[in-house]
């Protein structure tokens, strides 16, 4: 019988084996009435060595098998708002949503109003399940945990830099939305840094494009010169790639 494979490689092949049906990016593809919507929710406190986040082990069936991940899900017609809304439509539901969710997964109950929005996140137009997906921040309350049977196995509290070292590790899986987030949180010193950096800062939209690379998947993002496939493709220039085909990952951003 062969050896099980790491969730890392799960993740991995997963991912690869996703690549067969997907296409180039069009400008609509980002509003496509038609791309469900989730949203998630990043809980944030302070721990005895800094910031720590709460991730959550999905089971290990059904849409990101066995992946740890932030609480979260699709809306549902109860989270849309009233015409109107003060904020973009698309956010100001997904906000209600990820409140909602918070609570149903986890038994934490937070206040969309509270919720600091960081990142929206497009994946690769073409695969199988595509789902345009909210990102936010919140302090957690002083709560205890009531975890969702089916929705999470377990859950931790954790630095973001000890779950990326995890997943280099082989010892968890998570997937590219999730593995950039905890990266950009990992330089926070803790929740009130991480939530002022949020409010502070524009909401980071990504329309994600993905291309086989050398060792694999290589997940690409506006900013980067080879965003768009051009050929030749530029030798210089601003990057902003994750390469998931070997462990650790390899995230690149530069200016030029």
């Amino acid at each position: 019988m062969p050896d099980p494979l790491s969730p890392a490689e799960q993740a991995r092949r997963a991912l690869s084996d996703a690549m067969g049906d997907v296409r180039a990016r069009v400008e609509s593809d980002l509003t496509d009435p038609a791309i469900p919507v989730a949203a998630t929710v990043v809980l944030l406190r302070d721990g005895a060595d800094g910031l720590e986040v709460l991730m959550i082990e999905r089971p290990d069936r059904g849409s990101f098998a066995g992946a740890w991940v932030f609480p979260g899900g699709k809306l549902e017609p109860a989270d849309r708002g009233p015409i109107g809304d003060a904020t973009a439509p698309e956010e100001a539901d997904a906000r209600r949503a990820a409140a909602r969710e918070t609570w149903e997964e986890t038994g934490l109950e937070v206040a969309a109003s509270d919720l600091v929005t960081l990142s929206c996140w497009d994946p690769p137009p073409g695969l199988a399940l595509r789902i345009r997906t909210w990102f936010f921040l919140v302090a957690a309350p002083a709560a205890e945990l009531r975890l969702e049977p089916g929705e999470a196995v377990a859950a931790e509290w954790l630095r973001p830099a000890d779950a990326l070292q995890r997943q280099a590790r082989g010892e968890l899986t998570l997937y590219p939305p999730t593995w950039v987030t905890l990266h950009g949180l990992s330089a926070a010193h803790d929740a009130a840094a991480a939530l002022a950096a949020a409010r502070l800062g524009e909401i980071r939209t990504f329309e994600t494009q993905v291309r086989r690379g050398p060792a694999g998947p290589v997940f690409y993002w506006r900013e980067d010169a080879e965003y768009h496939g051009d050929l030749p493709a530029p030798a210089s220039g601003p990057r902003h790639r994750l390469e998931v085909g070997l462990t650790p990952w390899v995230y690149t951003v530069r200016d030029g």
